[in-house]
């Protein structure tokens, strides 16, 4: 008997080397084991923009390509793709035994489509590729390896924003689960890294470049509102997901993965804009 584990590597394998394989992979997943309109549908906007965008800047792109994909992205992104087709599979009705523990949260997804449940479920397959290839992440370049922790900060306070209001915006709490609903295209803003990291793959030049090319909300956000409760937000999402090992990628407030705490100071704003520490008061964790 085909099990859900052994289903879901088999349908992975097939895409590797075809990154719109993957996509249509993904998209096809969130119809569910029946091929049905299902509740599930409408969580495929932020699945598939994040998918989208890292096949527009060639990440995923087969290693043998005349501009080869990223060694990490590819890992990452196949893990989600495996642990989201094995939680599909075991809904269907196969069966053997989980591959992980981020597989139950999968099943819960589907048994239940909430906006929590959804964050739960690809947050921790995120935060487990991002443990289980810190070798790979290693091998990036250093523009690359301060934007793998960009990546991870964002989407762990876009869950926040939906489970944790009260962490994610201080008195603006209520707003948090309209912003970072992944059904509506608000959670885009927080979700979007279009704006934040280079168009293609790799990306080059000196990281200050990039730091000071980082203009309007997104600058606002990452160092007006979520830089500031970085402490207390890995410290939650590491409970949250079920994934300790969270707590390693951040050393005293500064994002450490496959990046020097020598140079924390890149996660530091000197001279925050007015604007800037108006957002930070109004949504300073009560």
């Amino acid at each position: 008997m085909v099990t859900a584990a052994a289903r879901a590597v088999e349908q992975v394998a097939a895409t590797r080397d075809d990154p719109s394989g993957r996509l249509a992979l993904m998209a096809q997943a969130y119809r569910g084991p029946s091929n049905v309109r299902s509740r599930h549908l409408p969580f495929r906007r932020a699945a598939l923009s994040f998918m989208r965008w890292q096949l527009g800047r060639g990440v995923l792109n087969p290693l043998s390509a005349p501009v080869p994909g990223s060694p990490w992205w590819r890992a990452v992104n196949e893990r989600l793709l495996r642990d989201t087709c094995e939680a599909v599979g075991r809904s269907g009705g196969l069966e053997g035994e989980p591959s992980s523990a981020t597989i139950a949260l999968g099943t819960a997804f589907i048994a239940q489509p909430t906006a929590r449940n959804w964050y739960r479920a690809h947050n921790a397959s995120v935060v487990a590729a991002f443990l289980a290839h810190r070798d790979l992440a290693t091998a990036e370049n250093e523009v690359e390896c301060f934007f793998l922790n960009v990546v991870l900060l964002r989407v762990l306070y876009a869950h926040a924003l939906a489970a944790a209001p009260q962490l994610a915006l201080g008195t603006l709490a209520p707003l948090g689960r309209v912003l970072g609903d992944p059904r509506l295209g608000m959670a885009g803003v927080f979700l979007s890294l279009g704006r934040v990291l280079p168009d293609r793959y790799p990306a080059d030049g000196r990281i200050e470049t990039y730091i000071q090319s980082e203009r309007g909300l997104g600058r606002l956000l990452d160092y007006g509102v979520i830089g500031p409760r970085l402490q207390l937000l890995y410290e939650w999402a590491a409970r949250e997901l079920g994934q300790p090992g969270l707590l390693g990628m951040l050393h005293d407030g500064a994002p450490v993965y496959a990046w020097p705490y020598e140079k924390r100071w890149v996660w530091r704003q000197t001279r925050p804009s007015t604007a800037a520490r108006m957002l930070r008061r109004l949504t300073r964790p009560g």
